[in-house]
């Protein structure tokens, strides 16, 4: 059976969605997007991306085509029509087709986008079981990565560096500090004491950052938001990312040296059951 998509208002299957070439998410990579994990057919911390969505529309002096509301209800008709039990839904939103010019336009209606992906075993992947591996690359994206856009040219080539290296990932570095990984915040713990980098425009301020990072205070671990150099991670006890696809996944390698004993750390492994048991109870 065909995928069933969303675009502009109307439910379709995916060989028959179509957007404009003068769409200015692909002229221009004019455009923001959120992704939204699916357990147990139910959506995973959704306000959070939406406020996000929010607030990354907001910085573009982008508006939103639907309400918060009608996004929600649209989430959960594609993942009912699909039939996700563990997935994920994309949501993408575009200023809309205008001739192609670099000045914004005037009149121009929102272009939005949503499709799921059925990932079976998402919450128990092998890869938490078993940890990965991450190098380390200059970061040399624009200065805005607070805001989610859809330019994800250079995480590709990041993520492209890392297979070739026979790792998973790569965490990027900036004026000799991790700055976050590919699509994900970066994190080492050091005795009890997690270590992650400080919000700015510097990094994506990660949903499921957010949440983790509350829980880990509720368990009474020791947090400090502060950023860590590419040394430092290496010399860690051990070290994770999270983000809305992998959650909370340990990093057991960096730039080929492998942290603590080469095997995920007691503090990411508690921190990921800890997530997905909160998470879905919470799940809309």
């Amino acid at each position: 059976m065909s995928r069933i998509v969303y675009v502009n208002g109307e439910y379709l299957p995916e060989e028959e969605a179509k957007v404009s070439v003068f769409d200015r998410g692909f002229l221009f990579a004019d455009g923001v997007y959120e992704v939204t994990s699916v357990l147990d057919g139910k959506l995973i911390d959704f306000d959070g991306h939406a406020k996000r969505l929010e607030r990354s529309l907001g910085e573009l002096e982008m508006e939103s085509p639907v309400t918060a509301e009608a996004l929600l209800e649209i989430h959960r008709e594609l993942v009912a029509r699909n039939g996700i039990d563990e997935g994920l839904v994309y949501l993408q939103i575009t200023r809309g087709a205008a001739d192609r010019d670099f000045a914004y336009p005037e009149a121009a209606e929102p272009t939005i986008v949503l499709f799921t992906q059925a990932k079976p075993g998402l919450a128990d992947s092998a890869a938490s079981r078993k940890g990965i591996k991450v190098i380390s690359i200059p970061d040399i994206r624009w200065g805005r990565r607070d805001i989610k856009t859809v330019q994800l040219l250079y995480p590709s080539m990041g993520k492209m560096a890392a297979k070739k290296a026979g790792a998973d990932d790569a965490w990027m570095i900036e004026d000799g500090e991790v700055t976050e990984g590919t699509s994900n915040n970066a994190y080492i713990v050091k005795g009890r004491t997690i270590v992650t980098r400080h919000l700015g425009t510097e990094i994506l301020h990660g949903i499921t950052r957010a949440a983790v990072l509350r829980f880990a205070r509720e368990a009474q671990m020791e947090v400090e938001e502060r950023a860590f150099t590419i040394e430092e991670a290496k010399s860690a006890d051990e070290a994770f990312i999270t983000s809305a696809s992998s959650f909370v996944m340990p990093v057991v390698e960096i730039d080929g040296q492998s942290l603590g004993t080469g095997a995920p750390g007691p503090v990411a492994t508690r921190l990921r059951e800890i997530y997905l048991d909160e998470m879905r109870k919470a799940a809309v």
